[in-house]
């Protein structure tokens, strides 16, 4: 059985879509620990679901560094593995992706690599793309630029505002990571390798 912990900033939509289908018998990973950067209201599912939780808040901390080593020391009671970032709006620092890596995934919506970055929706619009997506990928030292583990198109409709066009990538977005996970677990898998069926990312909608 696959032992993931889970770190979120805000509501934990990804982390809910997850839990749901980890609650399933025969899912073969569990979630073990839920953490956070902040107070989130993410943490709700963590308690719904009977799953421990813990905060290293951002702002108590003088550096991202040190806030990474508190993370990292949290992490390592629970030794997970497999990190999941469910809109975690931090990145992890240096030491941090070292020390867990490749066992780290995230999910970003847009169809890397394009528009990697905290803005990924707001900036295919912005660049009149008529196709995004949604991607799956490891975590590594850079911006969004680790290993695809899978990705999906998603059309850009006419008349798409931020808010509608994401609302349409979240839910495959969470189908692509309940994938992922389950194939980890199952071992088909591996992390760090990217999938040959995915050939090379396209810029078609650009």
């Amino acid at each position: 059985m696959l032992t993931v912990a889970v770190l979120i900033s805000g509501t934990g939509s990804n982390l809910r879509a997850l839990l749901d289908a980890a609650a399933d018998p025969g899912f073969p990973a569990r979630i073990i620990v839920i953490g956070a950067d902040r107070e989130a209201d993410g943490l709700a599912h963590a308690e719904a679901f009977g799953i421990p939780s813990f905060v290293v808040p951002w702002e108590a901390f003088e550096s991202r560094e040190a806030w990474g080593a508190e993370l990292d020391a949290q992490l390592k009671v629970w030794r997970p593995d497999l990190i999941v970032l469910s809109g975690l709006m931090r990145l992890l620092p240096r030491d941090v992706v070292a020390a867990w890596a490749p066992n780290i995934i995230n999910t970003h919506p847009a169809f890397l690599p394009e528009f990697p970055g905290a803005h990924g929706v707001r900036d295919a619009l912005a660049a009149g793309a008529s196709e995004t997506g949604a991607s799956v990928i490891v975590v590594d030292d850079g911006v969004d630029s680790g290993p695809i583990l899978a990705q999906e198109r998603v059309p850009v409709q006419q008349g798409d505002t931020e808010s509608s066009l994401h609302e349409r990538i979240k839910p495959v977005e969470r189908r692509l990571l309940i994938d992922v996970v389950r194939r980890i677990a199952e071992g088909s898998l591996e992390l760090g390798a990217r999938p040959h069926d995915l050939g090379s990312p396209s810029a078609a909608g650009r």
